[in-house]
């Protein structure tokens, strides 16, 4: 794969105690360093009018302001510093980078991964929330969709972290070219993310969410990639796909109560590079959270060596009943068995 990097995003200060450390950039570093096939691309960071697609002006002034004048905490989880705005615009930069690159038919070995922060997903379209000051992915699709060259029309971004990103869900909600697709925790942080929730106006029927039960492993994500994403992505038809890929649904995660393993990511990856691969979508990933250093650079790594050849090991189990009572209730609502 070729990873998005960026040395700037190493300077985005959240202090000693705070889970989304530089740390985490350097700890899929080295467990990168062991990996063959591995190249890096520094992006230039996303510009203003980038950004501002998916945010409100005021809000992107605050934000430079706020870090200008030296940060601080901007809400009691979602810390600022000097740095953090040319941290946080290089990180949607390495996003709009993996999507420009997915779009233009990267593909196998040269799939993109963008390894920035802050991350994005829960950075609404007026404020900062949950770690995030910039949502990008959202940058990165928004992008590609406004690009006359990229022939993008519609996007899809599948977000597989263990937090909802109603970040994410907040911006496209009514937009009928981007699928905002999650599974996620149900009741975690931030407490969206409710099958009902399908998107209204030009968006009705384009937000997906599978709110798996605490304890959910291998079996229940897989089923639910298989029975409720892929066949609404397969009615969607998208010219592109990112993942929105956070590591802490993984059973050693510090912050979170699901079970996926380290082989669960390579099975989700195998599987949603077959479903961007049957409706002839590039694929992109842009890095999200986990907080488990070991796991998150595992995560990350395991998605290189799948796209660079090894077949991961399928799971021996089936989906618990509740799995499976809900993924009927999310295809029912999207009138998958009308």
């Amino acid at each position: 794969m070729h990873f998005g990097y960026s040395e700037t995003c190493l300077a985005h200060d959240t202090g000693d105690r705070h889970p989304e450390t530089a740390d985490r950039l350097r700890a899929i570093r080295r467990a990168l360093a062991k990996r063959h096939g591995v190249s890096y691309v520094e992006a230039d960071p996303a510009g203003e009018d980038a950004v501002a697609a998916v945010h409100d002006a005021d809000y992107v002034e605050e934000v430079r302001a706020f870090c200008r004048d030296g940060g601080g905490n901007w809400d009691p989880d979602t810390v600022a510093s000097e740095e953090t705005w040319e941290a946080a615009t290089a990180s949607a930069g390495l996003a709009q980078w993996a999507a420009q690159q997915a779009a233009a038919g990267a593909s196998g070995r040269e799939t993109p991964f963008s390894i920035g922060r802050p991350p994005g997903h829960h950075a609404v379209a007026d404020d900062a929330m949950g770690f995030c000051f910039i949502n990008n992915a959202a940058v990165a699709a928004q992008s590609v969709l406004d690009d006359p060259d990229a022939d993008v029309e519609r996007a899809v971004i599948f977000d597989w972290d263990v937090h909802h990103g109603n970040g994410t869900q907040d911006i496209f909600y009514d937009q009928g070219d981007v699928l905002y697709a999650s599974t996620h925790e149900d009741g975690l942080y931030p407490g969206t993310g409710e099958i009902e929730e399908t998107g209204e106006g030009e968006g009705e029927g384009t937000t997906l969410n599978i709110p798996l039960a605490a304890g959910a492993g291998d079996e229940e994500y897989l089923f639910a990639v298989e029975e409720a994403l892929a066949p609404v992505v397969e009615r969607f038809d998208p010219d592109l796909f990112i993942v929105s890929a956070g590591f802490d649904a993984h059973r050693h995660d510090p912050i979170s109560r699901m079970r996926v393993s380290t082989e669960g990511y390579a099975l989700l990856t195998d599987r949603v590079r077959s479903i961007a691969g049957d409706v002839d979508a590039g694929i992109a990933f842009v890095l999200e959270g986990g907080y488990g250093l070991d796991t998150l650079s595992e995560g990350v790594a395991t998605v290189h060596e799948t796209f660079d050849g090894r077949t991961p090991m399928e799971p021996g189990g089936q989906p618990d009943e509740q799995t499976e009572e809900l993924v009927e209730d999310v295809r029912e609502a999207h009138g998958l068995d009308d």
